[in-house]
């Protein structure tokens, strides 16, 4: 074992050797212990040493918490097989610490054990079996392991030849960064810990109080430090940079990604968890957790599921028991749905994007072409309100937030997040909606009063409603587009606004996936994935990088496809598009902005009306209760929301009209 620093290096000297054996210190043999150039035996007492031993310098003091100062050195402990680097404290070790690289300025105190034992490739290459308990979509993990290359590996079972070699290039990585000896990085602090066997740490993290940490990697670094903490039980995991668990959670075959969050006894085996997850109280098995997958009550249980941007309320529960043969039934939640307090669906099952779960559901239905619906339980049926959560506040204010609690600082990213709640993948969600609800009317009649669609009902109220709500965010969304291309530029002809619509890129047409976080053109995934198959990307990183590459590509891409849809409407190509048209577009696109904001606008009233002061002014008359009432919630046209909202119809409609007014005197 050689030091891993820039340091010159050499035996102890004879009167060195007293000295140490006259501070207690004990050797097997000593000369297999070296020691830097300017090493002082100083601050080295009653410690044993055996195998391959190298130490560093013993300078500095390290501040610990509460004001104590500790100077560097070891002390109370057995080092086997260890390099230790400089300014590095060890006290109280109570059995040993066995096979490691400790670098700089670590702080280690009062710990049970920490040892690598054999090759270990410490969680990489460890199997998890998604979504089917039984079997069959297992990924392995890795340090590198993005949302997108997980649901490749999970869900596209279908392509066996480049899911193999997916988990030959895995397993390669694996390899290459196995070793006998583990690695305890810079600045690490390990203080009143058990035991710690096979896990490799990085720079900067900090442990504390915890149980038992196994066959696992701390992917922390300088940037955004990884924190674990008190009576954490974790076994053959990853943990990556910016993550925080702690609170008695119990972690087992799973990997959490950057800025996640786990605590509050949370358990999770068996699963994945990306960026910016949280789990607190309750349980999650066989998960496919993508990113912002958030549950924070007890008595919740996630369990073989697919989700992302998902918040589970108190009691959500799922159940993968629908025969006799073993929990072998998944589900898929599409992003950004939300599921109220003690609802329940039975897999197998798919809830379209952005929908709200209320109730108990049990007939299995798919409502992924009726994105941004309501499924309410009523008399042991399911009804579904298409399109109603278009205007709803809380929609809306969770597209808002998301980005703004992205807790990620690492530089490298290791997920591509896509925040946008309009996009090539919900909008031709709700073309094909358009299409259910046409032909459901056109089946029963337009004057039935309930409508049934897989193993779901509709009434005719919101089946007409749910048309108007589609219509409206496909206008916006096209207008948001067309608007956004052809921003900032003084055009003197119609020729000149024919060029600048013009797409950059033919890359966009057909349709789009949702790869747990970013949307892309499936076209572009079957390209990596023949591209994987061919041989020619054959390391994590070169899938990764492809991953970013299409995610930076996403409003080229938006516009190849955006405009394929107004050609489509206006039935002519781009190059034939007046003035006119472009006009007649804008004035449609506002009207729907506006529209849909008035409607925002009446939700978040909900908020402040009688029935919203109810508990308020407790001991008092209705003079009171409203003043308590706004003390605590503010007035309704203060609200910051409320006021954004309008402020947003105002931006828009100018928005709008400055366009209009850049090109309405242009000859076509």
């Amino acid at each position: 074992m050689t030091f891993y620093l820039n340091t010159t290096m050499r035996r102890l000297s004879e009167q060195e050797i007293s000295r140490l054996e006259a501070q207690a210190c004990t050797c097997s043999n000593w000369s297999k212990v070296s020691v830097a150039d300017k090493f002082s035996t100083d601050y080295v007492k009653h410690v044993h040493f055996s195998g391959d031993i190298s130490l560093g310098v013993f300078e500095k003091e390290i501040a610990a918490k509460g004001g104590i100062v500790r100077h560097s050195g070891i002390f109370h402990a057995t080092l086997h097989n260890c390099t230790v680097g400089n300014n590095v404290f060890i006290n109280k070790i109570n059995c040993y610490i066995a096979n490691y690289n400790i670098e700089d300025d670590c702080f280690i105190e009062n710990t049970e054990l920490i040892v690598t034992d054999g090759v270990s490739s410490f969680g990489n290459g460890t199997e998890i079996s998604l979504l089917n308990e039984g079997g069959g979509r297992e990924i392995l993990m890795c340090d590198q392991l993005g949302s997108q290359l997980a649901y490749i590996m999970a869900i596209y079972r279908h392509n066996n030849k480049c899911i193999d070699k997916i988990r030959d290039i895995i397993l390669d990585y694996s390899k290459s960064i196995s070793s006998s000896i583990g690695k305890i990085g810079k600045k690490v602090r390990i203080v009143n810990c058990g035991r710690i066997e096979n896990v490799r740490i990085g720079d900067f993290a900090t442990i504390e109080e915890t149980s038992n940490l196994s066959n696992g990697s701390i992917n922390s670094n300088e940037s955004d430090p990884v924190y674990i903490g008190q009576n954490v039980i974790a076994k053959n995991f990853i943990i990556s940079s910016g993550s925080v668990v702690t609170d008695a959670s119990l972690v087992e075959n799973t990997f959490i990604g950057q800025g996640v969050q786990i605590g509050k006894h949370f358990s999770i085996y068996d699963s994945v968890y990306f960026s910016n997850c949280q789990g607190f109280h309750g349980e999650a098995c066989a998960i496919f957790g993508g990113p912002y997958t958030v549950t924070h009550h007890k008595s919740s249980l996630l369990i073989a599921g697919m989700f992302s941007f998902l918040n589970a309320g108190s009691g959500s529960n799922q159940s993968n028991h629908m025969y006799k043969l073993g929990p072998m039934h998944q589900g898929i939640v599409e992003r950004g749905s939300k599921t109220t307090s003690d609802s329940y669906i039975l897999w197998p099952a798919k809830v379209g994007a952005f929908s709200l779960v209320m109730g108990r559901h049990t007939q299995h239905s798919d409502t992924s072409s009726l994105p941004f619906s309501y499924l309410i339980e009523n008399d042991n049926s399911t009804y579904i309100v298409p399109g109603v959560n278009l205007k709803s506040v809380g929609t809306v204010r969770d597209a808002q937030k998301w980005p703004k609690r992205d807790r990620r600082k690492d530089p490298v990213k290791l997920d591509c997040i896509n925040f946008n709640l309009l996009s090539p993948y919900t909008i031709q969600k709700m073309y094909a909606g358009i299409d259910v609800l046409n032909n459901l009317q056109l089946l029963s009649g337009e004057t039935s009063d309930t409508y049934s669609y897989q193993s779901t009902k509709i009434t005719n109220s919101a089946l007409n409603n749910g048309l108007k709500y589609y219509n409206m965010a496909i206008e916006k969304f096209l207008g948001n587009s067309l608007i956004k291309k052809l921003e900032g530029t003084k055009f003197k002809s119609i020729a000149e606004i024919r060029t600048q619509l013009k797409p950059s890129t033919q890359v966009g047409l057909g349709e789009w996936v949702d790869l747990s976080g970013m949307i892309v053109p499936k076209s572009e995934v079957t390209n990596l994935l023949n591209d994987i198959e061919n041989g020619k990307v054959n390391t994590i990183n070169d899938i990764n990088e492809r991953f970013r590459y299409m995610h930076s590509q996403y409003y080229n891409y938006e516009w190849t496809w955006a405009l394929d849809k107004l050609e489509q409407k206006l039935g002519k190509p781009y190059t034939q598009f007046t003035v006119s048209d472009i006009i007649a577009q804008v004035e449609t696109w506002r009207k729907s902005v506006v529209d849909l904001d008035k409607m925002l606008y009446e939700d978040a009233k909900k908020e402040f009306n009688l029935i919203a002061r109810t508990g308020f002014g407790t001991d008092g008359g209705d003079e009171e209760k409203l003043k308590d009432f706004e003390n605590v919630r503010g007035k309704f046209e203060s609200n910051p929301f409320v006021t954004e909202v309008k402020a947003h119809i105002k931006r828009k409609s100018a928005l709008g009209q400055e366009l209009i007014d850049r090109i309405k005197d242009i000859e076509s």
